[in-house]
């Protein structure tokens, strides 16, 4: 399986590709970081990370688009610039058909770290090790890309599962039993 993961930023937007499946050994294929400057025109950056983003999906072709849930942060200006760089990166995948998965925050940290309150220096030592590299991506934001998609490669296998056991579980809700009167 290769994950895009994007950790969605107006100023830095993290971008990371890891390849492998659950239970075994990953592979870091790349990472980066997005960048648009802050004095720019909002319509402008986002125009620009649309094109990062492509280039990206251009150049690794991933299976699937890990994006970090946008959670309610205290500043209103900093959660809306995530959420429009989220928006642009599902955006692009959607575009190509590529399914995207929302993570957390903590559910990442949780994944990668065993603990979802971990901090960006304990979440970049595991990215570090997980993949064997030979120091944490710079900056945060790229090590953080690559989190989410080590995340979503451990998580999906387990997600797919439940969402296909709630999907027969619904469907057999709603076909009738032989047998059973009205």
């Amino acid at each position: 399986m290769r994950v895009l993961g994007v950790d969605p930023g107006l100023t830095r937007c993290g971008v990371g590709v890891v390849e492998g499946v659950a239970g075994r050994p990953l592979t870091m294929v790349g990472v980066g970081v997005v960048r648009t400057p802050a004095d720019a025109e909002l319509g402008h950056r986002l125009v620009a990370i649309e094109r990062g983003i492509e280039a990206w999906l251009d150049e690794h072709r991933p299976e699937f688009v890990a994006v970090e849930r946008v959670f309610s942060q205290h500043n209103v200006r900093t959660v809306m610039g995530t959420a429009q760089a989220s928006a642009v990166a599902m955006l692009c995948a959607a575009r190509r058909g590529i399914p995207v998965a929302l993570h957390t925050p903590s559910e990442v940290k949780a994944a990668v770290t065993g603990s979802g309150r971990a901090d960006k220096a304990q979440v970049g030592a595991m990215v570090t090790r997980l993949l064997r590299l030979a120091a944490p991506p710079k900056p945060a934001d790229a090590a953080d890309a690559l989190a989410l998609a080590i995340c979503h490669i451990w998580r999906a296998p387990a997600q797919n599962r439940l969402q296909q056991a709630v999907a027969l579980h619904t469907a057999q809700a709603r076909t009738p039993s032989k047998g059973r009167t009205a």
